[in-house]
């Protein structure tokens, strides 16, 4: 089906989902999530073996779009709670995809986008590409990314990058077991396809049993923390230093904090 802010090409039993909108650093807005959301599942239901996520021009993702998420108005709590329960529907999503799922990273891929990147199965990108989960310079936090950037890197190290907010680029992020390979950007998308084919060659059956046991290890633990993370993010959203992270970032200046 025809998407607005992405694109679902199919080469060859492989299925590439591209973020299409390069003029907002394919910034995921609410129209964008649900888009996504459903390209997803058609994916996921469709004949393709193996999925490949990338970003249309310099980036791959800048995260949530800021602006949206400014101009969000919610007449009650639960308005806020079902609006941070769309990104975590989203990760979740990405993480428990029944195919397998490259990520070709071909720029940035900050805050949410980091996310996004990282989830996958696989993750290939090219050298200057800059990663960081970066909430906490805006006021925000990085609720819904953080059990699992636990369960990739360690609770040291998920500390180090999820309170100091900093960016670190592909060499980093590959020696943190982020990413696993590091392409010159000529080769990103030729290596992604020739990884793809290789895993569309082996038996689909094996393959989906093989990432739902590895799910299974921890649903139950992911279902409770998910529910935390959403109840936190949603929390933060109802904060002064939010409001005021959000307009600093958007007006360019430094923001000043008033802590609560």
């Amino acid at each position: 089906m025809p998407y607005d802010s992405l694109k679902v090409e199919l080469e060859n039993g492989i299925a590439i989902l591209t973020l299409n909108r390069p003029e907002k650093r394919n910034a995921l807005s609410p129209a964008m999530i649900t888009e996504f959301l459903q390209a997803l599942d058609e994916v996921a239901n469709g004949p393709a073996r193996v999925l490949i996520l990338t970003g249309a021009g310099k980036a791959f993702c800048a995260g949530m779009d800021l602006q949206a998420l400014k101009d969000f108005q919610a007449e009650t709590e639960g308005d806020i709670i079902a609006d941070a329960r769309r990104i975590a529907t989203l990760f979740r999503q990405i993480y428990s995809f029944p195919k397998p799922a490259i990520a070709a990273v071909n720029g940035p891929a900050i805050a949410g986008g980091c996310g996004v990147a990282t989830l996958c199965d696989f993750t290939l990108a090219v050298p200057e590409a800059k990663l960081g989960y970066t909430e906490v310079r805006v006021g925000f936090i990085p609720a819904i990314v953080s059990s699992y950037v636990v369960r990739q890197v360690g609770e040291k190290r998920a500390r180090d990058l999820l309170l100091s907010g900093r960016i670190f680029d592909a060499a980093e992020a590959q020696s943190l077991g982020i990413v696993n390979e590091i392409l010159e950007p000529g080769r990103l998308m030729p290596r992604a396809r020739e990884l793809a084919q290789s895993l569309a060659g082996m038996s689909p059956t094996a393959l989906a049993h093989t990432k739902r046991l590895l799910l299974k290890f921890t649903e139950e633990e992911l279902d409770r923390e998910t529910e935390m993370a959403v109840q936190a993010s949603a929390r933060v959203r109802t904060t002064a230093d939010f409001r005021e992270g959000l307009s600093a970032f958007l007006e360019k200046r430094k923001p000043k904090w008033i802590g609560e």
